[in-house]
């Protein structure tokens, strides 16, 4: 099959690792055809160009306006011009392609119309990789209301979005479930399972000389139980609370929290630790992949934190890397969340709600207690991973598209 995967991300290749490059690889292994329209923002300097992504796969860098850490008039014009730039990019670039297949994840909203373009001039069947409800999530963290002129305009969108979609794949039961109760319109046959995925590769070995020289090389004592958080640092991970569970983890003797990442609400996590001084805690900007994954792999437990005030069924694919390392994880999450509960059922996990802090504590201390839950539940993660949430079983959920026929546009 000729498949066009649109994304606003940056994409230069499909060699590094994450849960889409992972994809990609994976249906270019299999022989398919790969179009990646991917963007080149205007702060990079490149020109609208084809690279070379490996065997079977063309990347598009289209160039588009700043959309990140730019202003807000900027941004504005950048998202709407988007889908013209984008489809006159693909146009001149691929005239003569047939696609088969358009695969997108969320936020696609301002691709709406290239997709619906392409649909019409190549007859291709469209799949939705739903990693974002917008605009309900922007309204559950009081971004605006459902009452306001921005949420009904994005509601259309986002509705036009499903119904322009002949399949539409949710990272969880929960999500898969919130998606037919809030659109009745939609067919149940129409949505399906289809999560977050990785590559498999053999579980990280880091021996005890290494993993001493890693932490001490930052500033990490080796002799305590290591907590790792990793990841984006926003509004969605309710920062408030997992400042709550460093400040009550200074109580532990045995215990070290290590956070790691970028975003938003990093300047003020930043301002706590300079504030504060933890003793049982330190703060990471952003590491490259690589040298995050082998600090995963020095950690005995992963932090999952989502804001208690979610309506959505969220589900962080931090987890992944967690599972990959054989690493027990506690999810701190909202009420709708449905991560903690499955790694409650199949016991590599633990949940608690965000903001219950004793909870918290309680179930963290079960795991810094007994060194043989932890390789319990490791054990477990690692083998749920290899089950359920490899990219060779989401490649099959996609490619099964082919047995069904299109929607109406």
């Amino acid at each position: 099959m000729n498949i066009l995967y649109l994304t606003i991300s940056e994409i230069n290749d499909t060699d590094s690792r994450g849960i889409y490059t992972d994809l990609l690889r994976e249906l270019a292994r299999r022989g398919h055809n790969l179009y990646i329209a991917s963007a080149a923002q205007r702060r990079t300097g490149e020109r609208t160009r084809l690279i070379d992504g490996g065997p079977n796969c063309s990347i598009l860098k289209v160039r588009i306006l700043n959309i990140t850490k730019c202003n807000v008039i900027e941004k504005g014009v950048a998202m709407l011009t988007l889908a013209r730039k984008y489809s006159a990019a693909i146009s001149k670039a691929w005239p003569d392609v047939r696609f088969d297949l358009i695969l997108y994840a969320t936020p696609p909203i301002t691709l709406n119309d290239v997709i619906v373009s392409e649909k019409k001039r190549t007859g291709a069947r469209t799949y939705l990789m739903l990693k974002d409800i917008f605009p309900q999530n922007a309204v559950d963290l009081g971004y605006f209301s459902a009452r306001s002129l921005f949420y009904r305009m994005f509601r259309r969108k986002e509705k036009r979005l499903y119904r322009i979609s002949d399949r539409i794949g949710c990272m969880s039961p929960a999500n898969v479930s919130y998606l037919l109760a809030h659109n009745p319109e939609l067919a149940p046959a129409k949505v399906e399972l289809c999560p977050n995925a990785v590559e498999l590769t053999p579980r990280p070995e880091i021996t005890a000389a290494e993993r001493a020289a890693m932490l001490a090389a930052i500033g990490v004592p080796a002799d305590k139980v290591l907590s790792i958080y990793g990841g984006n640092l926003g509004k969605p991970q309710g920062v408030d609370f997992l400042l709550q569970t460093i400040e009550s983890n200074e109580r532990r003797a045995d215990s070290f929290f290590l956070i790691v990442g970028c975003g938003t609400e990093y300047p003020r996590l930043s301002r706590w630790f300079q504030t504060r001084r933890p003793n049982n805690a330190a703060l990471l900007h952003s590491l490259p992949k690589d040298d995050f994954d082998r600090l995963l792999a020095c950690a005995d437990i992963g932090l999952i934190f989502l804001d208690p005030r979610f309506t959505i069924p969220n589900y962080p694919s931090r987890l992944l890397g967690c599972l990959e390392c054989g690493m027990p994880v506690i999810a701190a999450t909202d009420r709708v969340c449905d991560m903690g509960d499955i790694a409650e059922a199949n016991a590599f996990g633990m949940k608690c709600l965000s903001g219950d802090i004793e909870e918290f504590d309680r179930k963290i201390g079960q795991l810094i207690a007994s060194p043989e839950l932890r390789r319990s539940m490791g054990d477990n993660a690692r083998r749920f991973l290899e089950l359920n949430y490899t990219v060779d079983r989401v490649a099959d959920t996609i490619l099964d598209i082919k047995n069904n026929t299109n929607t109406t546009l």
